[in-house]
């Protein structure tokens, strides 16, 4: 339960972030970099189920983050789709494919599963590479304004300072969503079989079941944030499929911390202030990224929290040691 203090925090830290670009400035390039925190931070939120929750590394995932991009731009490109036709399908079509790939991998165990979907994305890169029907090289062009409008209530967006509020409502339904998992059954069955498979399976929990479940969970929620991102680029092609954006959720994953509810956020925002306002270039930022997941996993496995927490354990280590009396003390 949160305190009352907590309770008055995250609605003042949530009006905060939503007025963020306009403090900062309101420029174009400001409410851009805005909109793509929030779309990447909601992508890595899929990622960081199946990572701190259940314990596995799904390289894959970047395949749901293209199945919500590919689906919008085909359905509103071709078929004149809405928005909230759009989002649905998206959502509908990375329930089934996360339901064929579960099937299949999730028998499957630490790195043995970490391959296959690695695989996985490959193929699925390949595919949207050279199937003219996704467009191939060229990608699909000519993707039409974000509309959300319904029972005459106008909800259009053109521009990224038009999209930031959807951006960020879709960043707040998917904070709450992991909350709410993380406290339901599911989430508690989840740590549970990750832990200790053979006590939840004596506890009555099917780990194999469970891990189904948590990957159906995650799907949607990374294809949601491909949904949103075809609107804001207003084309989609086979680069969403970059390893780019499989480095950008798991650093955002592991940077601040795993099972933080706001650590792929923040990690997010570090991310990308360094690559729009303080960039080194196009090559060197991806350099930059790969060293930071590099160097987090090597030497701070607990994220910076687990640094943290090294840190105050060293200083309360300090101070108890000096404030021990000395042999001289103790003589007199």
């Amino acid at each position: 339960m949160m305190t009352r203090f907590q309770s008055l925090l995250v609605p003042a830290l949530a009006v905060l972030l939503f007025f963020a670009p306009a403090i900062a400035g309101g420029s174009g390039a400001i409410y851009s970099a805005f909109v793509l925190m929030a779309i990447f931070a909601v992508m890595a939120y899929g990622l960081d189920l199946i990572v701190s929750d259940l314990g596995e590394v799904s390289l894959a995932h970047t395949v749901f983050f293209a199945v919500g991009s590919y689906t919008t731009a085909l359905l509103s490109t071709r078929l004149g789709a809405g928005g909230w036709t759009t989002l649905v399908a998206s959502l509908a079509v990375a329930l089934i494919f996360a339901a064929i790939l579960g099937l299949i991998t999730l028998r499957l165990r630490e790195f043995v599963f970490s391959l296959v979907t690695y695989a996985i994305a490959v193929v699925a890169a390949t595919v949207a590479q050279n199937w003219s029907f996704l467009g191939g090289s060229d990608g699909l062009r000519g993707i039409p304004p974000l509309d959300l409008s319904f029972f005459g209530i106008t909800l259009k967006a053109g521009n990224d300072r038009e999209i930031w509020p959807f951006a960020f409502a879709l960043l707040c339904v998917v904070l709450y969503l992991v909350e709410r998992f993380r406290r339901s059954r599911l989430g508690s069955a989840a740590i549970m079989s990750h832990l200790n498979p053979r006590l939840a399976i004596m506890s009555g929990v099917d780990p194999q079941a469970v891990r189904l479940k948590v990957f159906l969970f995650s799907a949607p929620l990374t294809a949601a944030a491909g949904w949103l991102y075809a609107y804001q680029r207003a084309y989609v092609s086979a680069d969403i499929l970059d390893s780019y954006f499989l480095i950008l959720m798991l650093t955002a994953v592991v940077l601040i911390g795993r099972r933080v509810l706001l650590g792929p956020l923040l990690a997010t925002i570090l991310i990308l202030s360094q690559e729009k306002f303080l960039s080194l270039g196009g090559y060197a930022d991806k350099i930059v990224l790969g060293s930071v997941l590099v160097a987090t996993l090597a030497f701070f496995p607990g994220g910076l929290i687990g640094l943290l927490d090294r840190v105050r354990s060293a200083l309360r280590a300090g101070a108890s040691r000096a404030h021990e009396p000395t042999p001289r003390d103790r003589t007199v």
